[in-house]
């Protein structure tokens, strides 16, 4: 009887009845900012969670978001700024007084080929929302290795601190750039391909089997995960930068 009524009330649930519990201070006490996955989520829990971050902290990053989801959430956000960044599937809201932060941190972010590139927009947006300016390279996989030579001597010129390389197929190009950069690079695997070994198998375990040292790497398509690790680096940096000014 009991198992029965748990059963029904289940079934009586919808998803915009569960509650949501958004975690505005995580930038402030950890230097990452909470990232609301929009693709698994319907639009009322979505327009939830970014409201509890725009209460908190004033800015929500959506991830993966949904085509359909766009107007509802700029219907439902008329008074803020609604911003969408379409080569990331993303969207981010700020409150009018929101101001980001500028951390002197440099991240350059490198795709393999213009398949890779809405991941890698991904984490150079993540990049940039965590305070760092952001260089990005697009469509420089090792099929054409010489067109990588002049983008990434002039990445390391201006100093970067940091660099994401995004990659599917054979996932090879992180594993060159590491080999040649003196700063730290990680792997960004992207689920394109063909056959066995593609949806970014290949890509993934090509990376954790590099032999150039200095090279770290994120999950499959994980584009956040990715610009986080890269902005905590560069932001770590500038903050050292700036105590040997001062």
């Amino acid at each position: 009887m009991v198992e029965q009524k748990f059963q029904n009330s289940k079934s009586h649930t919808s998803s915009s009845d569960i509650e949501t519990r958004p975690d505005p201070g995580r930038e402030q006490r950890k230097g990452t900012p909470e990232v609301i996955f929009g693709e698994s989520k319907d639009v009322a829990q979505i327009i939830a969670m970014a409201q509890g971050l725009l209460k908190g902290s004033g800015r929500a990053i959506i991830s993966r978001v949904r085509p359909e989801a766009i107007a509802p959430l700029q219907e439902a956000f008329q008074a803020y700024t609604v911003s969408v960044r379409e080569a990331a599937r993303a969207v981010v809201i700020y409150r009018p007084d929101y101001v980001r932060r500028r951390t002197g941190g440099l991240v350059g972010v490198i795709s393999a080929g213009t398949s890779d590139i809405p991941v890698a927009a991904e984490a150079a947006l993540i990049a940039e929302e965590m305070g760092c300016q952001v260089t990005c390279i697009y469509d420089v996989g090792v099929a054409g290795l010489h067109r990588l030579v002049e983008p990434l001597r002039d990445l390391l010129s201006n100093g970067v601190d940091a660099i994401v390389v995004a990659a599917g197929m054979d996932g090879a190009l992180p594993s060159v750039v590491a080999g040649l950069v003196p700063v730290p690079v990680i792997g960004l695997p992207t689920s394109i391909g063909y056959g066995l070994g593609g949806k970014g198998i290949a890509a993934l375990l090509s990376m954790l089997q590099t032999c150039a040292p200095g090279l770290s790497v994120v999950n499959i398509d994980n584009g956040v995960g990715a610009g986080t690790t890269a902005a905590l680096i560069a932001n770590r940096v500038a903050q050292a930068r700036e105590h040997q000014l001062q």
